[in-house]
C-alpha cells in the first residue's frame, strides 16, 4: 500500500499558490530534469483527467486516453518538442497571480533580461547568488511596469529558488533562468541542441579574436554566428541571427564582448 508522501499532488483546477504549484512539478519531473516527459507525463495527463472527472482512475491503454495525450500536447507543447516544461504548464495549472506566466509576460525582450543579468552577473560567471535574485527579479518587473508588495516578491524569489537552484549551491545560472522568457525571446534556446565543448569554442574564438585581445566586436559576433550556424547545418536565413546577436550584445562591455561572456552563451560546458 501506498504510503501518503507516495501520493500525487490533488490536481484541482483552482488558484494555486506558487509554493503549490512547484509540489506539483516536482511530483511529477521525477527525474528532476526540467520537464515532464514519457511516462512522467503520462502519469500527470492520467492524474488530470482522474481530477476532471471525479473519477477513480483512468486507463492509459484506452484509445480515448491515448487521444486526449494528444489534444493535450497540441494546446500545451508550445514548442512542440514532445516534452512539458514548467512555464507551459503553468498554463494549465495558474498560480497565484499566476507568476510564472507574469515573467513571461512582463520581462520584455532578451536583450532587457541580458541587460539586468549583467548588472548582477558582475563577475561575468554565468551566475546570480540567490541573495542577489530578488533585486534581479525586482528589476525586471521595475521596467515592465510591474509593481509587487515585499511580501510578494520574497515569494516569488523563494520559489524560483526551488525551481532553479536545485542542487542547493546558492547559485542560479544564465540558461536555467532565461527559462522565464517566452520561448521565441529565449534566444538560448536557439543553440540549445549545439553541442559546442570549450575546446571548440576556444578555437573558434581565438580564430575570431585575431589580435588576441581576449574580445571581439559586433561585426566579428556576426560572423563567428554565422560560422557556428553553418557548422551546424543551422538555416542562417531562419534563425533570426540579427536578434539573437543583440541579445548577446547587451551583456558586452561598450561593444566588447569577453570570452567569459560568450562561453556562457555558446558553450554547454560552462554552464555544468
Amino acid at each position: 500500500m501506498a504510503t501518503q508522501t507516495q501520493q500525487p499532488p490533488v490536481l484541482h483546477l483552482a488558484e494555486l499558490t506558487a509554493a503549490q504549484f512547484i509540489d506539483i512539478w516536482k511530483h511529477f519531473d521525477a527525474d528532476g530534469n526540467g520537464y515532464i516527459e514519457g511516462k512522467e507525463l503520462e502519469n500527470f495527463i492520467k492524474e488530470l483527467e482522474s481530477a476532471r472527472r471525479g473519477s477513480g482512475g483512468v486507463d492509459p491503454s484506452q484509445a480515448a486516453f491515448k487521444e486526449k495525450m494528444k489534444e493535450f500536447m497540441a494546446n500545451f507543447d508550445k514548442n512542440a518538442d514532445g516534452r512539458i516544461e514548467m512555464s507551459e504548464l503553468a498554463q494549465l495549472l495558474p498560480t497565484e497571480e499566476n507568476f510564472l506566466l507574469c515573467f513571461r509576460e512582463f520581462v520584455g525582450s532578451s536583450s532587457e533580461f541580458m541587460t539586468a543579468w549583467r548588472k548582477y552577473d558582475s563577475d561575468r560567471s554565468g551566475y546570480i547568488e540567490s541573495n542577489e535574485l530578488k533585486g534581479f527579479l525586482s528589476d525586471l518587473l521595475k521596467k515592465a511596469n510591474r509593481n509587487y508588495d515585499d511580501k510578494k516578491l520574497t515569494e516569488y524569489t523563494k520559489t524560483i529558488l526551488r525551481m532553479f537552484d536545485l542542487n542547493n549551491d546558492g547559485k542560479l545560472g544564465l540558461s536555467e533562468m532565461a527559462r522565464l522568457l517566452p520561448v521565441n525571446e529565449n534566444f538560448l534556446l536557439k543553440f540549445e541542441g549545439i553541442r559546442i565543448t570549450v575546446k571548440e569554442f576556444d578555437a573558434l574564438f581565438a580564430f575570431y579574436d585575431k589580435d588576441g585581445n581576449g574580445y571581439i566586436d559586433e561585426q566579428e559576433l556576426d560572423a563567428l554566428l554565422k560560422d557556428l550556424c553553418d557548422r551546424n547545418k543551422m538555416d542562417t536565413s531562419s534563425t533570426g541571427l540579427g536578434g539573437y546577436k543583440k541579445s548577446i550584445m547587451a551583456i558586452s562591455d561598450g561593444g566588447k564582448l569577453f570570452r567569459t561572456e560568450l562561453e556562457i552563451v555558446l558553450c554547454r560546458d560552462s554552464e555544468l
